[in-house]
C-alpha cells in the first residue's frame, strides 16, 4: 500500500511541470484573445439603433463595418490561436510515442534481467557462483557483479515507474490541450454566427441607404465641404507652425554662431591672429524639436489611441468606397474613432500645444511633437490652450457627442510630419 501512494505522489509531482508547459501556452494565448475579446464586448454599446435619416444611417452603417472589422480581426485571432494548438497537439503526440517506445524497451531489459535472476534465484546458486573463483580477485569481481546486477534491476524497475509517470503525465496535458482546441472551436463558431447577423444587417442597411440616392449624396457632399474647410484651417495653422519652428531653428543657429565667434575671438586675441567667422548653419528644427522627434518615430506602433474608453474605427485613412454604395467615395486625411458619450480626447505622445481653433462651434487642438503634429478634431470643449506642455495620455477635451443622432461620440484624428499627411492606424498600438 505504501508503495502504491509513493507511486502517486510521485506521478503528482512529475505530471506539474509537464502540464505548466502547455498551461502557460494556453495562458497566453488566452490572454492575447482577451484584450480583443474585451474591446469587441465594448464596442457592441457603441452600435445605434438606425434612425430614418440618411445622415444617421450612414453613420450608423460606418459604426458597424468597423464592427465587423473587429469581429474579422477577432476570428483571424482564434484561427492564430488555433494553428498554435495543433502544433501543440502533434508535439505532444510524438513526445507520447517517444516516451511509449522507451517504456517499451526498459520493459523488455527489465523482463531479461528477472529470467536471468530467476534462473539463478538461489542464495546457494548465488553462493557457489563467488565460491567458485579460481583466486580473491575472482571472488571479489564476481561479488561486486552479483551486487551491481542487484542494482541494475533495481534501477530499471525505477525507470519504468518514472516512464510511466512521464506517460501518465503527458496524456493529462494532451488532454488538456484537446479540450482547449474543443472551446476554441465552440468559440469561432460563436463568433461567426455573430458576424454573418452583423453582415446581414450591413445589407439591410446598405439596401435602405441606396432607395435614398439623392440625399446621400447631398449628405456625401455636406460631409465632404465641412471636411475641406477644417483641412484648408489645419493646413495653413500646420504651414505657420513649421514657419516658427523654422525661426526658432535659426535664432538657436545664431546663438551658436556668435558663442563660436566669441570663443575664436578669446582665441586669435591672445595669439595675435586673426580668423574667418564660420558659416552659419541652416536647420529647420531647433535641437530640442529634433530631440523630441526621434523619441516620437521610435515609438511607432506603440502610441496610445487618442481617445479614452472603448472605441471604433468607423472610417480609415485615405480614399475608398463605401462597400454597396454606388459613387459614394470618402477621402480621409486622417481617421474616424468613435467612442463612448464622454470619451476625452488624450495625446498620444509628449508634446506642446501649437494650436486651439474653433469651427462650426466645435474645438480642434493641434500638439507638436518635433516634426509631428497630432490633430485631435470634433471636440465640445477643450482642457488646454495654446503654448501648453502636455504629456503623453493628457486629456485634452471632451469629444463632441451628437445627441441627435443617439448620443454618437467620433473623433476625427490626424497625424501629420510637417505637411506630409501619414496613416496614424501605423502608428497607434492596437
Amino acid at each position: 500500500m505504501s508503495r502504491i501512494l509513493i507511486l502517486l505522489f510521485l506521478l503528482c509531482t512529475c505530471a506539474s511541470p509537464l502540464l505548466a508547459q502547455s498551461n502557460k501556452l494556453i495562458k497566453e494565448l488566452e490572454n492575447k484573445r482577451g484584450d480583443l475579446q474585451k474591446q469587441i464586448a465594448e464596442t457592441e454599446t457603441l452600435l445605434k439603433s438606425t434612425k430614418k435619416t440618411v445622415g444617421s444611417q450612414l453613420n450608423g452603417l460606418a459604426a458597424l463595418t468597423g464592427q465587423i472589422e473587429e469581429r474579422k480581426r477577432y476570428i483571424l485571432s482564434i484561427n492564430r490561436d488555433m494553428e498554435a494548438i495543433e502544433q501543440e497537439l502533434s508535439s505532444l503526440n510524438r513526445q507520447l510515442t517517444t516516451l511509449r517506445r522507451q517504456l517499451k524497451e526498459k520493459r523488455q531489459k527489465y523482463a531479461a534481467s528477472v529470467r536471468y535472476l530467476y534462473k539463478n534465484r538461489s542464495v546457494e546458486e548465488k553462493l557457489m557462483f563467488i565460491f567458485s573463483a579460481e583466486n580473491l580477485a575472482q571472488t571479489y569481481r564476481r561479488l561486486r557483479y552479483v551486487r551491481e546486477y542487484a542494482t541494475y534491476q533495481r534501477l530499471q524497475g525505477e525507470e519504468i515507474q518514472k516512464k510511466q509517470q512521464q506517460i501518465a503525465a503527458k496524456q493529462a496535458e494532451l488532454k488538456q490541450v484537446k479540450q482547449a482546441k474543443e472551446s476554441l472551436l465552440k468559440e469561432r463558431e460563436a463568433e461567426k454566427g455573430k458576424l454573418e447577423a452583423q453582415e446581414k444587417e450591413k445589407r439591410t442597411l446598405i439596401a435602405n441607404l441606396q432607395k435614398k440616392q439623392r440625399g446621400l449624396q447631398n449628405e456625401i457632399s455636406r460631409k465632404r465641404r465641412e471636411a475641406n474647410q477644417l483641412n484648408a484651417r489645419i493646413d495653413r495653422l500646420i504651414a505657420e507652425e513649421i514657419e516658427k519652428a523654422r525661426k526658432r531653428a535659426e535664432e538657436e543657429a545664431r546663438r551658436e554662431a556668435a558663442a563660436r565667434r566669441k570663443s575664436e575671438g578669446t582665441k586669435s586675441g591672445s595669439s595675435g591672429s586673426k580668423s574667418k567667422a564660420a558659416p552659419l548653419e541652416r536647420f529647420n528644427m531647433s535641437k530640442a524639436d529634433r530631440e523630441l522627434s526621434g523619441t516620437f518615430v521610435s515609438n511607432r506602433g506603440k502610441l496610445p489611441m487618442p481617445i479614452t474608453g472603448p472605441y471604433l474605427i468607423t472610417s480609415h485613412y485615405g480614399q475608398y468606397s463605401v462597400e454597396g454604395l454606388r459613387g459614394v467615395k470618402l477621402d480621409n486625411k486622417g481617421i474616424d474613432i468613435q467612442g463612448k458619450p464622454g470619451a476625452q480626447a488624450r495625446a498620444i505622445f509628449d508634446g506642446k500645444v501649437a494650436a486651439v481653433f474653433k469651427l462650426n462651434g466645435l474645438f480642434n487642438i493641434l500638439v507638436r511633437h518635433g516634426a509631428y503634429i497630432s490633430v485631435y478634431c470634433n471636440l465640445s470643449s477643450a482642457s488646454v490652450k495654446t503654448g501648453d506642455t502636455v504629456k503623453t495620455r493628457q486629456s485634452l477635451g471632451t469629444v463632441f457627442s451628437d445627441a441627435s443622432d443617439g448620443g454618437r461620440t467620433v473623433l476625427h484624428f490626424q497625424l501629420r510630419k510637417e505637411k506630409e499627411k501619414l496613416n496614424p492606424e501605423g502608428w497607434l498600438e492596437r
